[in-house]
C-alpha cells in the first residue's frame, strides 16, 4: 500500500505508555520504540498521547495525558529509562481505578492503546479492554459520559509491545531491552576478567533473573563462563562437586581464571536458593580459591541502548501503529514480536498464559516441560557442550571420527573467533580432530595447519579480530598445493567463517571438485563481514558490532554540538558497496539521510536533502546527521556532499564531517555478535557430522548438497547449496541482488519527517503461537 493510501485511512487518536502493573520492572530502553509508534501515528494522520507515568497516569488524568508532538520525542533514541515515566499503580487493579482510566480515555477520545510493558502490564490491559463496554455502560449510568459517546466510542483496541531485559515473555525472540543488558553485563565480565587473570581469582557475578535464566545463560556464552546457574535448569544433585572438578581442571590446564554466573533465581532441584554467596563459600571452602562475588543488579537496566535494541524498538513500534490500524471490534489484543528477522503478530493471551504456564511448571519442579516452553533448551545445551562437555559427556577422546579444518577467510569481524572456538568445542565433543588454518587459503597452500585443542581456544569469545589470522586470497592460483594440504593431513571437512571472500573461495572449491577428489568433502561457509553483504543470509557475523560502533560514534558527535549553534554531521561508513551499515546505522543513529549505491541519488536529491534539514533547523532542531556509504557514489563523495551542504546551509547551519574507517571493524565483539557465531558455528559443525556419516566422499563430487552457507533466512538459519546462491548474486559489486533491509529505509525516512510511502506488502499477520517440540537429535542444532 502506498504511503499516501496508508496516512488517509486512519484517523483516529491512540496511546502510547510504558508502565507495570503488577511487578515493576523497567527496562531502559523503551525511548526507541515511544519515538516510533509517535512518528509513525502522526505519518498515518493520527493524533497521538503521551500517558505520563503509566497506568498510574492514566488514572489520574489530567496533565498525565498530554498531545505528543513530532518534536516531543526528538533526541531520544540514546537516552536511557523512558521519558514519559513508568510506575505502579495499585489503582488501576480495582475496577473503580479502571471506570477512572475509561471515562479519561473518553474524554480525549482515545479508543487505541500501545502498551508498552511486561506480562502484567499487557495482561491488565487485556483486561481493560474486556470490560471496556461494561466500563461505559457504568460511565453512562452515572451521567459522566452520554449514550451517544458510548456508542462512538464503543470498542478499545490493544496492540502490545514486550519492554523487559529478562527476556521472559513467550512468543518472541528477544524482547525490548534484554539485548541492552546483555551490553552491560558483559562490559563488566570483560573488565572483571582482566583483573581476575592478573591475581589469578574466581569471580562469581550475578546477573538479574529471578525467574528467567537468559541473561544469565547467554552472558555465560558470550564470556565463555566456566560454568552457570539458571532456574529453569537446577544443577542435578552433586552439582558442587562436578563444578568444583570443573574449575579445578581448567586451572590445571594454566587458566588463571574463573568465572561463574548465577541469575538470581537459581536454585537445586529441591527449590532450594543458590545464591552468588553461597557458590563462593563453596569454592572457597572446598578448592580454597581467592574468590570475590560481583553483583551487577541495576546497572543492567540502565545505560545507553544498543543499535539492536534500537532498531527492534523502531521495528516494533512501527509494527503496532499498522497493528492498530487494521483492527476491527472483533479484532484481539495483539503483541508484536520478533521470530528469527521477521515482526510477527501474536494473539497476547496467547503468549501471556504460555509465559504464566512456565512458572507454574517451575513451581510445580517440571523443569524440563520449563525449559521446552522457554524455547531456549538449545542454549542450554550448547553451553554444555561448549563449556563442560570434555569433562562431563561420555566420548572417548583417544578416537576421531574425521579430520575437520577451520579457517577464516576475509578481512577481520568481530566474533569469528566465537564461531571458531565454538566449532572446535562442538567437534571435538563429536568426536573430530580439529585443525586450525592460518592466514585463511594463504596459510593453507604455504601448510599453516596444525591441530588445535579445547584449551587452545579458551579466552576466544571477547577477542575482536581474527586470532587464527585471515587474508584475502582466493585458492584458485594455488589449487594444487591446497589439494596436497588436503591429503597431507587427511582433511575431511572445511569449516570456512568469514565474508564475500569466503563465497568466491567456496565456489572456486566447488568448481575444482572434478580435478581434485580431495575437495569432494563437506564445504561450509559462515558468513561474518561488517559489512553484510553476503547472499543468503539477512545477517553476518560482525555485522552488529560494527552497527554499535556506528551509533555510539553518532550519538557521541552529536553531543558534541549540545549549546553550540545549529550543526550538520555527514558521517562516512564502510560496507563497500553495500549500504547496509549506513541505512542500519542511520535508523538506530536517528539520521536524517543516508546515501548508499543500491538507492541511486543525484544532485537534486541532495538539494532536497539541504532544504529538509534547513526547514527542520528553522523548527528548533539544533543537530542534523547524513551517513554515506564509502563507494555509494564515486562523483558525489564525502567532501562533495559536506561543501554542498556548507554552501546551501550558510546562514542556517553549519557542517562537520568524519570518517568512522576501520575503527568499525575493531573493538571486541559486541553479545550478539558473540552468541550468534557461537550458535552458528555449533549448528555447522552438527551438519558437517551429519554430512560425513551419510556419505563421506560418495557421490560429493556432484552434490550441491555438500557445500553449502549458513546463513539466517527470515525464520529460521538455512543451509543453502553455495551454487544455488549465484544468481542472486552481483559480483561486480560484491552485494546480493536483493537485500531485505532496504524495505527499512523508507521507515527511516519516515521517521526523519519526510512524506515518502511506506510499504506494508512484508507487515505481520496475527498468527498463533506455536511450540513445537524438538526432537532429541536436534535440541543442539536448533536456533
Amino acid at each position: 500500500m502506498a504511503g499516501k493510501a496508508l496516512r488517509d485511512c486512519c484517523t483516529v487518536a491512540f496511546q502510547c505508555f510504558s508502565n507495570y502493573m503488577i511487578k515493576y520492572k523497567q527496562t531502559a530502553r523503551m525511548n526507541a520504540a515511544v519515538r516510533a509508534v509517535v512518528r509513525m501515528g502522526i505519518y498515518v494522520g493520527a493524533k497521538v498521547y503521551f500517558v505520563h507515568e503509566g497506568y498510574q497516569g492514566m488514572v489520574d488524568g489530567g496533565d498525565n495525558i498530554k498531545e505528543a508532538t513530532w518534536e516531543s520525542v526528538s533526541s531520544m533514541l540514546q537516552m536511557g529509562g523512558t521519558v514519559i515515566g513508568s510506575a505502579r499503580c495499585k489503582d488501576f487493579r480495582t475496577r473503580e481505578g479502571r471506570l477512572k482510566a475509561a471515562h479519561n480515555l473518553v474524554q480525549r477520545g482515545i479508543t487505541n492503546l500501545c502498551v508498552i510493558g511486561g506480562d502484567g502490564s499487557l495482561t491488565g490491559a487485556n483486561l481493560f479492554r474486556e470490560e471496556w463496554s461494561g466500563l461505559l455502560a457504568e460511565l453512562v449510568q452515572q451521567g459522566l459520559i452520554d449514550e451517544e459517546a458510548s456508542q462512538k466510542y464503543s470498542a478499545l483496541h490493544i496492540v502490545g509491545m514486550v519492554g523487559s531485559i529478562d527476556n521472559d515473555f513467550c512468543g518472541t525472540d528477544m524482547t525490548i531491552g534484554t539485548d541492552s543488558a546483555l551490553h552491560r553485563i558483559i562490559e563488566v565480565v570483560d573488565a572483571i576478567m582482566t583483573t581476575a587473570q592478573s591475581h589469578q581469582r574466581t569471580f562469581v557475578l550475578e546477573v538479574m533473573g529471578r525467574h528467567c535464566g537468559y541473561l544469565a545463560l547467554v552472558s555465560a556464552l558470550a564470556c565463555g563462563a566456566d560454568w552457570v546457574l539458571i532456574p529453569e535448569m537446577p544443577p542435578e544433585d552433586g552439582w558442587e562437586e562436578k563444578m568444583c572438578q570443573k574449575l579445578s581442571a581448567t586451572r590445571s590446564r594454566g587458566s588463571r581464571l574463573n568465572i561463574i554466573i548465577v541469575a538470581e533465581g537459581a536454585i537445586d532441584r529441591h527449590g532450594k536458593a543458590i545464591t552468588s554467596s553461597i557458590v563462593k563459600d563453596l569454592v572457597v571452602q572446598r578448592l580454597g580459591f581467592d574468590t570475590r562475588v560481583t553483583i551487577l543488579g541495576h546497572v543492567q537496566r540502565g545505560g545507553t541502548p544498543s543499535a539492536f535494541d534500537r532498531i527492534l524498538a523502531s521495528r516494533m513500534g512501527v509494527e503496532a501503529v499498522l497493528a492498530l490500524l487494521e483492527t476491527t471490534a472483533n479484532t484481539a489484543a495483539c503483541v508484536v514480536s520478533l521470530c528469527g528477522n521477521q515482526s510477527v503478530r501474536l494473539p497476547l493471551m496467547e503468549c501471556v498464559q504460555m509465559t504464566q504456564e512456565v512458572q507454574k511448571a517451575m513451581d510445580g519442579k517440571r523443569f524440563e516441560e520449563a525449559v521446552r516452553l522457554r524455547g531456549r533448551c538449545v542454549s542450554y545445551a550448547l553451553f554444555v557442550t561448549c563449556g563442560v562437555a570434555n569433562y562431563f559427556l561420555s566420548f572417548d577422546c583417544s578416537f576421531f571420527n574425521f579430520n575437520v579444518a577451520v579457517l577464516n577467510v576475509g578481512a577481520p569481524a568481530a566474533g569469528m573467533n566465537a564461531a571458531v572456538r565454538s566449532a572446535v568445542r562442538v567437534g571435538i565433543s563429536e568426536g573430530h580432530k580439529m585443525f586450525a588454518v592460518s592466514d585463511g587459503f594463504e596459510g593453507f597452500y604455504k601448510g599453516q595447519i596444525k591441530e588445535i585443542k579445547w584449551a587452545d581456544v579458551g579466552g576466544w569469545t571477547g577477542q575482536g579480530g581474527s586470532l587464527l589470522g585471515t587474508k584475502r586470497t582466493l585458492p584458485a592460483k594455488h589449487i594444487d598445493k591446497i589439494a596436497e594440504q588436503m591429503r597431507k593431513y587427511n582433511i575431511n571437512a572445511l569449516l570456512m567463517i568469514g565474508g564475500f571472500e569466503a563465497l568466491e573461495c567456496l565456489l572456486q572449491l566447488c568448481e575444482a571438485r572434478s580435478s581434485y577428489e580431495e575437495f569432494c568433502v563437506p564445504l561450509c561457509m559462515l558468513p561474518a563481514t561488517i559489512s553484510n553483504n553476503v547472499p543468503g543470509t539477512d545477517l553476518s557475523i560482525g555485522a552488529d558490532t560494527a552497527l554499535n560502533a556506528i551509533v555510539e560514534t553518532c550519538d557521541r558527535i552529536k553531543q558534541s554540538a549540545s549549546g553550540t549553534k545549529r550543526r550538520v554531521f555527514i558521517i562516512e561508513t564502510m560496507g563497500g558497496y553495500c549500504g547496509y551499515l549506513a541505512s542500519v546505522g542511520g535508523l538506530a543513529a536517528g539520521a536524517d539521510a543516508a546515501y548508499i549505491f543500491e538507492e541511486p541519488f543525484d544532485i537534486r536529491d541532495l538539494q532536497s536533502n539541504v532544504e529538509h534539514l534547513t526547514e527542520k533547523m528553522k523548527t528548533g532542531i539544533q543537530r542534523g546527521l547524513v551517513l554515506r556509504n564509502e563507494n555509494s557514489n564515486e562523483n558525489y563523495t564525502t567532501d562533495f556532499i559536506y561543501q554542498l551542504y556548507s554552501e546551501e546551509g550558510r546562514g542556517v547551519f553549519d557542517c562537520r564531517k568524519n570518517v568512522l574507517g576501520h575503527m568499525q571493524q575493531g573493538g571486541a565483539p559486541s553479545p550478539f555478535d558473540r552468541n550468534f557465531g557461537t550458535k552458528i558455528a555449533a549448528k555447522a559443525m552438527q551438519w558437517i557430522t551429519k554430512k560425513l556419516n551419510e556419505s563421506y566422499r560418495k557421490g560429493m563430487k556432484d552434490n550441491k548438497d555438500s557445500a553449502c552457507l549458513l546463513g539466517m533466512r527470515r525464520r529460521a538459519m538455512v543451509f543453502q547449496p553455495v551454487v544455488q546462491l549465484k544468481d542472486e548474486t552481483d559480483f561486480v559489486h560484491r552485494i546480493p541482488k536483493e537485500q531485505w533491509w532496504l524495505k527499512l529505509r523508507p521507515l527511516m525516512k519516515i521517521l526523519a519527517k519526510y512524506k515518502t510511502s511506506y510499504d506494508i506488502s512484508d507487515s505481520g499477520q496475527l498468527e498463533h503461537v506455536v511450540l513445537r517440540r524438538p526432537k532429541e537429535s536436534e535440541a543442539m542444532a536448533a536456533i
